[in-house]
């Protein structure tokens, strides 16, 4: 019998040495690439951003990824987002905000609910969103529910979670730096722990557009 089969598969652990997986969304840095499965985002999985607070460049990490899943003809929807996305950053960023989708449970306790069928839709490529509570048997649901969508979910939740167990295929944790951000993966499959990374998100933005809105992608309520 032949381990080839068997060594191909992404959920096979194999310390330091990262399994070859396709079809990963790149991210626009090639430092981040070169350390996830597949050369990018996991489609059909989740991945966690743990943050200590708001505003540090976290939406900026992602940009890159988003304008290039809103060009595939399917939505980005953001569920109960903390702030109004702000349709001029996210246009300069390459966003098409014709695929753009915002989601408003009526009730808090709706959130995880409408998280787990958004990714389960098949029609979004990207769900983002921002549960502060879950445990891991409610995070196995989203899980499920990505890899039945073959949707990126993306979830940001708070640096004080880094400890909980989680069945998403990556985790990152962002810590803030003068310029970017320092983004240390705590889990991929198939590999151990790594970086960190610095990632200079503002350059990155600041070469896009010469928009002085440019560097954030969501407004305060109301703003």
């Amino acid at each position: 019998m032949s381990l080839d089969p068997l060594l191909q598969r992404a959920d096979l652990w194999r310390g330091g040495q990262i399994p070859p997986v396709a079809d990963g969304v790149p991210t626009g840095f090639a430092d981040l690439d070169a350390l996830f499965p597949g050369g990018g985002w996991p489609r059909g999985a989740l991945t966690e951003i743990l943050l200590p607070r708001d505003g540090i460049g976290a939406l900026r990490l992602v940009m890159p990824a988003l304008a290039r899943l809103s060009r595939e003809n399917r939505w980005l929807a953001w569920v109960a987002p903390p702030h109004i996305p702000y349709a001029p950053a996210l246009a300069a960023a390459g966003v098409d905000l014709s695929r753009v989708l915002l989601i408003h449970p009526r009730a808090a306790s709706d959130g995880l609910w409408a998280v787990e069928q958004t990714l389960r839709s098949g029609t979004c490529g990207a769900v983002l969103a921002w549960p502060a509570v879950g445990d891991t048997r409610a995070l196995r649901r989203l899980q499920l529910a990505a890899e039945a969508g073959r949707c990126w979910g993306l979830l940001f939740r708070p640096e004080h979670l880094v400890r909980q167990s989680s069945p998403a295929a990556l985790r990152l944790r962002l810590v803030p730096q003068e310029r970017g951000v320092a983004v240390h993966v705590i889990k991929r499959r198939g590999g151990w722990a790594a970086g960190p990374v610095h990632v200079d998100v503002d350059h990155v933005v600041a070469q896009r557009s010469s928009a002085p809105t440019a560097p954030g992608s969501l407004h305060p309520r109301g703003a």
